[in-house]
């Protein structure tokens, strides 16, 4: 997310972005790679995930989104379309985590509905609940 904030609000470009985190932070090699797929993955979808979240948001146009917010939606919505080997509620759970921390007191429920929104949407009828799909 915090990659993602430098680039939206910083106008970092993305090297730099990364390469200034992995400076600061110093992650492994193994988290180098996600870090680094996920955020060339928000950057080149960006209007995509964009368009989603405004869609889901009701009431909510995406310029009026906290931006914190904006970054930490359009990362975890990127890994619950492309990483399905990641468990959408472990990504949830982050995403809200994030959002609690770095946004305001109502972030975390705001993302949580969004995501949650947007799993219903995707997910067959009874498969959130545990069901196996027919």
């Amino acid at each position: 997310m915090k990659v993602l904030f430098q680039i939206d609000v910083g106008k970092l470009p993305p090297d730099e972005a990364l390469e200034t985190s992995f400076e600061e932070v110093r992650p492994s090699e193994e988290d180098r790679l996600y870090v680094r797929e996920v955020v060339q993955g928000v950057v080149q979808e960006t209007a995509e995930l964009d368009q989603a979240i405004d869609e889901l948001a009701r009431g909510w146009r995406i310029e009026r989104l906290a931006r914190v917010d904006k970054n930490v939606l359009r990362a975890a919505l990127y890994e619950l379309i492309h990483r399905p080997d990641i468990p959408a509620n472990v990504v949830i759970n982050d995403a809200v985590e994030v959002a609690k921390k770095y946004s305001t007191d109502d972030s975390g429920r705001f993302v949580n509905g969004i995501l949650g929104s947007f799993l219903r949407r995707r997910e067959p009828q009874g498969a959130a609940a545990g069901e196996e799909p027919r």
